[in-house]
């Protein structure tokens, strides 16, 4: 799968079977925070938002930056993978939640 950084566009993305996934995010005080993680149904299933997610945490400590999720999807994957040391952020509202 090929991730692509938009970074002008604080996005990573995915086009599978021509159907972009891809997730969105901010970067504040030292931390990124994935606000949003979009995967259409036609192509759930396949690892392609853990793939996104892990790309943009990956970056983010390659950048210095704090792994941070508002996205539940993102806080669940943090809770998964605790090696990255990320936290929900003060913007996180719980189960089935992002910020729009």
């Amino acid at each position: 799968m090929n991730i692509e950084h938009y970074p002008e566009r604080k996005r990573f993305q995915t086009v599978v079977d021509g159907i972009t996934a891809y997730v969105t995010y901010t970067i504040e005080a030292d931390a990124l925070d994935i606000r949003h993680t979009i995967v259409p149904m036609e192509i759930e299933g396949r690892g392609i938002a853990s793939a996104l997610v892990r790309t943009a945490y990956d970056y983010a400590r390659s950048q210095g930056l704090k792994p941070v999720a508002t996205c539940s999807y993102a806080a669940v994957w943090l809770k998964r993978h605790p090696e990255y040391g990320g936290t929900e952020s003060k913007d996180f509202g719980g189960t089935d939640s992002c910020a729009l």
